[in-house]
C-alpha cells in the first residue's frame, strides 16, 4: 500500500466542549498570505445538536475582486484532528483534500502516523464525502452523506476584531476596545471548509481537544 507522507505548514490549537471556538490571524512567516495560511477554526453544536460542525478556513484577506479568483491548492491538505481522551495527541482525524473543483472529505478515523506527518487516509479508507466547491457569488452547495454535511468555498469572514484599537491599546493610547468597535476585516473573504458530524461517530466524555492543521504534499 502506497503512503504519501506530507509536512504540516501550520496548525492552531483550541478546546471545544461541542461549543467553544477558537481563532487566529496571524501565522508563521513561512506560509502567511500563503495558500496554506489558516485564518480561523471554529468547532460548535450544529443547528441538529446531536451533531458538532468544524469549520477551517484558510487565505484570509481577500478583496471581493480577488476572491473569484482565489482556489485551493490541490498541493495542501486540511487535517482537522480530534483528541477524545484528553492527552493532546490526535484520536481522530478528518481530512479534507480539494481535486479539480471538488473537496473531498476522509474521516473521523484514526489516523497511521500522530504528530507533524501524517499519511493520506484515502489509502486505506473511502472517501466519507464529496463536495462541489462552490464558487464566489453562487448559492452555497451541502452535500450529506451518512449523517455528515460538507461544503467547501469562499465565505465573509467571520473573525471581528478592531485591530487600530487594539494598536491604541498596546501602545498605551487608548484603554479599552470600544463598544461594538470597528471590524478589521469588514468586506474581505476568506476560503472555508465546514463538515458537520454526528457527535456518535466521534464519541469520548463530552469534552474533545481539536485543532486543525495545513500540509503540503512532499
Amino acid at each position: 500500500m502506497k503512503k504519501t507522507k506530507i509536512l504540516m505548514a501550520a496548525s492552531l490549537l483550541g478546546i471545544a466542549t461541542f461549543v467553544a471556538i477558537a481563532a487566529d490571524h496571524i501565522d508563521a512567516p513561512a506560509v502567511a498570505g500563503g495558500t496554506s495560511d489558516i485564518t480561523d477554526f471554529f468547532a460548535f453544536r450544529g443547528e441538529n445538536t446531536s451533531n458538532i460542525a468544524f469549520v477551517a478556513s484558510v487565505q484570509g484577506l481577500l478583496s471581493p475582486g480577488n476572491t473569484a479568483g482565489a482556489s485551493f491548492d490541490e498541493n495542501v491538505m486540511l487535517e482537522i484532528n480530534i483528541d477524545t481522551d484528553g492527552d493532546t495527541v490526535e484520536d481522530l482525524v478528518i481530512q479534507a483534500i480539494p481535486r479539480d473543483g471538488r473537496m473531498y472529505f476522509f474521516g473521523p478515523s484514526a489516523p497511521s502516523q500522530t504528530g507533524l506527518n501524517t499519511n493520506f487516509l484515502s489509502t486505506s479508507t473511502t472517501s466519507s464525502g464529496v463536495v462541489d466547491i462552490t464558487n464566489y457569488g453562487e448559492s452555497a452547495i451541502v452535500e450529506e452523506l451518512g449523517g455528515m454535511k460538507f461544503f467547501a468555498g469562499p465565505r465573509d469572514d467571520p473573525f471581528f476584531f478592531d485591530f487600530n484599537q487594539y494598536t491604541a491599546i498596546i501602545n498605551g493610547e487608548a484603554g479599552g476596545f470600544n463598544s461594538p468597535g470597528d471590524d478589521t476585516f469588514a468586506g474581505s473573504n476568506v476560503l472555508s471548509v465546514v463538515v458537520e458530524v454526528p457527535k456518535s461517530m466521534i464519541g469520548g466524555s463530552g469534552s474533545i481537544n481539536t485543532w486543525v492543521e495545513s500540509k503540503r504534499k512532499q
